[in-house]
C-alpha cells in the first residue's frame, strides 16, 4: 500500500513542478522511449539471470503490493506456537511433537495459529529442524551450526531479487543516454528543418535522460531497497524461530526459551513481557 502511495507522490511531485514551471507535457510523453529505456532494461535483466531467478523476483515485486509485512500478532503467534511446542515436548517427551512438524497443517497446535501456519518459510524452518532434534538427539552446538548454515543458504538465496532489481536500477541512467543519443540521432536527420521542428525533437531525445534517472532513482531503485528490508524481516523471524530452538536444545524451560526468543524479536514489532504474559495466561 505504501509502495503505490510512493509512486503517486514521486510522480505527483515531478509532474506537478514541471507543470507549475509552466511545462508542456505533451513533450514528456514519449512512449518509444520507454520502451527503448525499460525494453533494454529488462532485456539485460533477462540475460543476467536464470530462469529460477527471474521467476523469484516477479514474485518479490509482487509481494512489494501485496504482501503483509510481520506485526506484533505474527510474532505473538509464533511464540505462542513454539511455546506449546516446547512445553508439550518438556511435559511428555519429544516424541509427542512429532506429529505436529510432520504434518503442521493437521496439527491441532498449528491451527491455532493460523498467521504461523500460513508463512510456509518460519513453518518449514521451525518444523525442519524440530524434525532434526527428534530423529537425531544433536547436541546444541551441532543443531546452532545446522541452523546457521540453513539461515545462511536463506539469506543468501533471498537477497537475489532484490540485489538483481538494484542492478537494473542502476543501468537505467546509462539506458536513457542510450535512447537519448538515438534520439540526437534523429535530430541530426532533420537538420534542414525549422528550429521549432529541431527544438521539439532535442527536447524530445533529452526526455531519454530524465526518463532513466527518475525510473532509477525514483521507482526502480526504491522498489530493490524495498524488497531487500522486506527479506530482512523474513530473514528476523526465523532468527526469533532459531534463538528459541537453541534455547530448548540446550535445556532451558519454556519459558526461559520463549523469553530469549521474544528479546530477538525487532524493537518496533516485540511485544512486551506485560503483553506476551497476558496472552498466555488467556491460552
Amino acid at each position: 500500500m505504501f509502495a503505490i502511495i510512493g509512486i503517486v507522490v514521486v510522480l505527483g511531485a515531478v509532474i506537478g513542478g514541471y507543470i507549475l514551471e509552466g511545462g508542456n507535457l505533451s513533450v514528456l510523453f514519449q512512449p518509444i522511449e520507454v520502451l527503448i529505456i525499460m525494453g533494454a532494461a529488462l532485456g539485460g535483466f533477462a540475460i543476467s539471470a536464470p530462469q529460477k531467478v527471474i521467476i523469484h523476483t516477479i514474485k518479490e515485486l509482487i509481494g512489494v503490493f501485496t504482501a503483509k509485512d510481520p506485526n506484533k500478532e505474527l510474532y505473538l503467534e509464533l511464540l505462542l506456537a513454539m511455546n506449546e511446542l516446547f512445553r508439550m515436548a518438556r511435559r511428555d517427551g519429544l516424541i509427542s511433537v512429532e506429529g505436529h512438524v510432520n504434518k503442521p497443517h493437521e496439527s491441532a497446535v498449528f491451527k491455532k495459529y493460523p498467521g504461523v501456519l500460513a508463512n510456509t518459510q518460519v513453518l518449514a524452518f521451525l518444523c525442519d529442524n524440530l524434525k532434526v532434534y527428534i530423529t537425531s538427539g544433536m547436541e546444541p552446538k551441532q543443531m546452532e551450526e545446522v541452523m546457521d548454515t540453513d539461515l545462511e543458504a536463506q539469506d543468501k538465496e533471498g537477497a537475489v531479487p532484490a540485489t538483481g532489481v538494484n542492478r537494473v536500477a542502476d543501468s537505467l541512467p546509462g539506458l536513457g543516454i542510450v535512447a537519448a543519443v538515438l534520439g540526437v540521432v534523429l535530430t541530426m536527420g532533420k537538420i534542414s528543418e525549422p528550429p521549432e521542428v529541431l527544438g521539439h525533437s532535442i527536447g524530445a531525445a533529452l526526455v531519454g535522460t530524465f526518463l532513466g534517472v527518475l525510473m532509477c532513482y525514483g521507482f526502480v531503485g526504491p522498489l530493490a531497497a524495498n524488497m531487500a528490508h522486506r527479506h530482512h524481516e523474513r530473514m528476523g523471524l526465523l532468527e526469533v524461530v532459531r534463538v528459541g530452538l537453541l534455547s530448548t536444545v540446550a535445556g532451558a524451560a519454556p519459558v526461559v526459551a520463549l523469553e530469549f526468543a521474544r528479546r530477538a524479536i525487532p524493537l518496533s514489532e516485540r511485544p512486551s513481557f506485560e503483553e506476551l504474559e497476558a496472552v498466555l495466561r488467556k491460552g
